[in-house]
């Protein structure tokens, strides 16, 4: 079986940055271990917007809040999940230009075609935020790709709050992305 874990937008701005949580301060370390344990692939998103333009865009008209402006410290992915990921991707020989995603919406439809093209099996969701971000990609993995199984370990999510949170649990598994259940 082939497959993927894919990390979305694990990155300062959403962690302990401007629109920084919590409960997303909550997921580092087992993002962390998920990125080190897992048993395949792993891919990761950036929320990527540009100083110059965020505010006039249409996000930026529903969320006049600057974040993951490119290059910047809160674009970055937090330190700890960025080393994970790195040594992981030193370990396997992966390349970085093909596992990483910059989008600068909250689907990625690169990634999408990148999962279908690689023949994965199985994908395996975590991340931020789950009511946006994420839902919005398990959405876009399983329009390029019906048939394979797509899961969230939303013990390695969070969402802008708790409620919206557990609202993107209930749409998500309407949806046929089915729940990692952690012992």
């Amino acid at each position: 079986m082939k497959k993927l874990l894919v990390v979305i937008d694990c990155q300062n701005d959403f962690i302990d940055g401007s629109l920084g949580t919590p409960e997303a301060k909550a997921i580092v370390k087992s993002v962390v271990e998920k990125i080190k344990s897992f048993d395949g692939d792993v891919f990761v998103t950036y929320d990527t917007h540009f100083d110059n333009t965020y505010l006039e865009s249409n996000e930026g008209k529903h969320l006049p809040v600057k974040h993951c402006i490119i290059h910047t410290d809160g674009w970055q992915l937090n330190p700890e999940i960025e080393a994970a990921f790195r040594e992981r991707l030193n370990a396997s020989n992966g390349n970085y230009e093909q596992c990483v995603f910059m989008k600068e919406t909250f689907g990625s439809v690169k990634l999408g075609q990148a999962i279908k093209n690689a023949l994965y099996d199985y994908v395996e969701i975590v991340g931020l935020c789950t009511d946006i971000c994420v839902i919005s990609n398990a959405l876009v993995i399983k329009a390029f790709s019906p048939a394979i199984q797509i899961v969230c370990d939303y013990s390695c999510c969070a969402g802008v709050t708790p409620e919206l949170h557990n609202a993107a649990k209930m749409v998500m598994g309407s949806c046929q992305i089915d729940e990692v259940k952690n012992d």
